[in-house]
């Protein structure tokens, strides 16, 4: 897959307050809509040619990625709470979005192990959205996040699939990194939730992104058994996929995770310009701050300490923008509420 990169454009680092955005996100057109093929369709067609439909998806996506746009953070941080909550679920777990969020934001200050076994999956999935790419498939990052997955792997297993990945990066196409991935993780005896993983990091480190965009992880139909398989060790080097329906399905699910990460964005874009629009009416202190925190993440505690802001201070804050129309309040309850773009 050949994928033309723009170069990208920190035109919404000028400012805090500075102006919402002057030109809108890019609408995937609705030919790509339409080349994306169903479940029922795939048996009908090549690789090639839905690896074609990716490709085109995933350059859209790389457009947007490239425009760095200030909100960028709270975008990733939402793609990466659809993708715990899927992972959840897969797992046998009843915890929702919602569920997952509390876990995490209404955790003991400093104490990770308070957040439960769901809550670990959200920081593994943050983790990708938040960390430098660079950072991601580094020996220690690799362990960290297997362990918020679930798994107590050795050095030895840690290592060994580092390289694997290492060689996908190194000299696999497109398709056989994506394919090979998945592999890599089933040879490691590791679940479908750690290739989506992996290969959302992949991805990001091919293109050059500074940071991931967690993709796959929402994705419910993979053309993969959520089961690890075990894989012969000397088909990941090369990404050879073996059996040609399941590569078809990761493509289209693949397309399927770009295009839905774009209308998200399109979403939260109207929502940030409106938070911007309002933010040079707010007269409490450190005001600044919390638009930052809200442009940068999934959703903003209202008893978080803010350094020169009391918590009726806060609170009223919060009750101001949302009476602006400027953020919304994500748990609908009375105390211990949740806001966010």
């Amino acid at each position: 897959m050949m994928i033309l990169r723009p170069k990208s454009s920190p035109r919404h680092y000028a400012t805090l307050g500075g102006a919402p955005s002057t030109a809108p996100i890019a609408t995937v057109p609705a030919w790509l809509r339409r080349a994306l093929p169903d479940a029922q369709s795939l048996a009908g067609k090549e690789v090639e040619d839905i690896a074609i439909t990716a490709g085109a998806a995933i350059g859209a996506l790389d457009a947007v990625v490239r425009r760095q746009e200030r909100w960028a953070g709270a975008w990733r941080q939402r793609l990466a709470l659809a993708a715990a909550a899927a992972t959840a679920k897969q797992a046998g777990r009843v915890e929702d979005e919602s569920a997952l969020r509390d876990a995490v934001l209404l955790a003991r200050p400093g104490d990770f192990l308070s957040v439960g076994p769901a809550g670990l999956l959200l920081l593994g999935w943050r983790r990708l959205a938040a960390r430098p790419t660079e950072e991601l498939l580094t020996l220690k990052n690799l362990a960290a996040v297997l362990e918020e997955f679930g798994y107590a792997p050795d050095d030895e297993a840690v290592s060994d699939l580092a390289d694997d990945l290492r060689q996908l990066a190194a000299g696999a196409g497109m398709v056989a990194t994506l394919t090979g991935t998945f592999m890599a993780a089933e040879r490691h005896g590791f679940a479908r939730a750690v290739g989506t993983w992996l290969a959302d990091a992949l991805l990001a480190q091919r293109l050059g992104w500074p940071h991931a965009v967690p993709l796959l992880g929402a994705e419910a139909a993979l053309g993969t058994s959520a089961r690890p398989r075990r894989s012969a060790a000397s088909s990941v080097a090369t990404g050879i996929e073996t059996d040609p329906e399941r590569a078809k399905g990761l493509l289209a699910a693949q397309a399927r995770a770009a295009l839905r990460a774009i209308d998200l964005c399109t979403e939260l874009e109207r929502r940030a310009d409106r938070l911007l629009a309002v933010a040079p009416k707010l007269r409490a202190k450190a005001a600044d701050v919390v638009v930052e925190k809200l442009l940068s993440n999934d959703a903003f505690v209202a008893s978080e300490q803010i350094a020169g802001m009391s918590d009726r201070g806060l609170r009223r804050l919060f009750d101001r923008l949302v009476e602006l129309g400027a953020v919304r309040e994500l748990s609908g309850r009375p105390t211990f509420r949740i806001y966010g773009l």
